[in-house]
């Protein structure tokens, strides 16, 4: 369209996009931006969550063999159903039904392309006018980015670091009303790396249920436990109030690239089918692609050939590590870290800005610790949480303990005197 000569572009990028895009991804670019392509010391990683490149942690043999053989028996070449496939639904039933008092169908399984995916499901259908969705602080950013970018009204409910980061649920009562539609937890916990009793479960189990609303149970790092407390799946009290669990191959199995995931329905009462939620999924699906179809077909072959020795060598060095991290950082004045994790990858660790001279907050320290000592740290304001920062442990041991040493020598470069 020309107007007084000038031509005239209707066209604009979406102001919701851009306000409510923080992810971790993003950030750790902006702070990566910030490295010094002079130091020719290795960077150490530990704002990401993906270790699957170390030798320590690269998946197993039989795993990739599992996708192998999908890809050779020539058998998952066509596009596949939107729900997923009939032989990775019941897979994954029978695999989560191990841990959960009564046996799940392969009807209430979903199959999505990685968890980012099903967060993405799940906020969608629960958009509405007017709705709202509790969301912990600190969290693994992409549900509230995808709730605000949705127009889904995000609450923020608190993580109390000194009760090992569990839920604050008088502050969840006093946040919900009429309009609230669900409650979300992490469990392993990103990016706490706390792991919740049973009975933190069930009193979260009861809250929802008094609130009238369901659970959204993100259990990316399920089983990923390594302290003195066992995982307990949030869907063993979904008789109480209706569970969505949330997983994927990611982390357990060290396959991030592969981008599979799933949702599971925890609900013997009935109410998410009552209310339309599962239609609702159902619909969603038909519009979003599916996980390519061979990562569906290696999926029953994975489950039942992943190795005790596999998954006990990845927890004992994530054990070996959240040692290692835990004892050394704590001491260097400028950090503590509250609690040693117990589960996941991840530990949130409060920055002590008092004891550092010209450093305003945790971007400022993290930009200048990438430039100074070519160690990448994600910022605690990505998580929800200013002036903490959230490091991650999935690596080689002597990767944790040189990124250490060059904090401490940051510390001391920078210490206030």
């Amino acid at each position: 369209m020309e107007m007084n000569g000038r031509q005239r572009w209707n066209i604009e990028g979406s102001e919701e996009m851009n306000k409510s895009s923080v992810t971790v991804r993003g950030s750790l670019n902006q702070i990566s931006r910030y490295l010094n392509s002079e130091d020719d010391r290795p960077v150490i990683g530990f704002g990401h969550a993906d270790p699957s490149g170390f030798p320590s942690f690269r998946t197993s043999s039989a795993i990739v063999e599992a996708l192998v053989d999908a890809v050779r028996s020539w058998k998952f070449n066509s596009y596949p159903s939107t729900q997923g496939l009939l032989p990775a639904r019941r897979a994954l039933a029978e695999y989560f039904s191990k841990s959960l008092p009564y046996q799940l169908s392969s009807d209430e399984v979903f199959v999505t392309a990685g968890c980012l995916q099903a967060i993405e499901i799940i906020i969608s259908v629960l958009t509405r006018p007017g709705a709202n969705i509790l969301i912990p602080r600190p969290a693994f950013p992409h549900y509230e980015t995808r709730a605000i970018f949705g127009g889904l009204e995000v609450r923020n409910f608190n993580l109390i670091p000194q009760n090992n980061w569990e839920v604050d649920l008088e502050a969840v009562k006093a946040l919900a009303d009429n309009n609230t539609v669900a409650i979300v937890i992490i469990n392993p916990n990103n990016p706490c790396g706390s792991v919740y009793t049973s009975q933190h479960l069930k009193e979260i189990a009861e809250t929802a249920r008094k609130l009238g609303i369901f659970v959204i149970s993100d259990e990316v790092y399920a089983h990923m436990v390594f302290g003195k407390k066992p995982f307990v799946p949030m869907g063993e009290f979904g008789s109480i109030a209706p569970v969505l669990t949330l997983g994927s191959l990611s982390k357990k199995w060290s396959v991030p690239g592969w981008r599979l995931g799933w949702i599971l329905t925890t609900d013997p009462n009935g109410i998410l089918k009552k209310h339309g939620i599962l239609e609702s999924i159902e619909n969603y699906k038909e519009i979003i692609p599916p996980p390519a179809t061979c990562i569906q077909g290696a999926v029953p072959q994975i489950l039942a050939k992943t190795s005790d020795e596999f998954v006990s060598g990845l927890l004992d060095s994530l054990k070996t590590n959240a040692d290692i991290l835990y004892e050394k950082i704590n001491k260097i004045p400028c950090f503590t870290c509250p609690n040693k994790p117990e589960g996941s990858m991840l530990a949130m660790v409060k920055l002590n800005l008092e004891q550092l001279e010209g450093i305003r907050d945790d971007v400022e320290f993290c930009s200048k610790v990438a430039r100074e000592e070519s160690v990448v740290i994600l910022p605690g304001v990505a998580v929800g949480l200013k002036n903490w920062l959230r490091f991650s442990f999935g690596m080689e041991r002597c990767a944790i303990e040189d990124g250490v040493a060059r904090l401490e020598s940051f510390y001391q470069r920078h210490k206030l005197h």
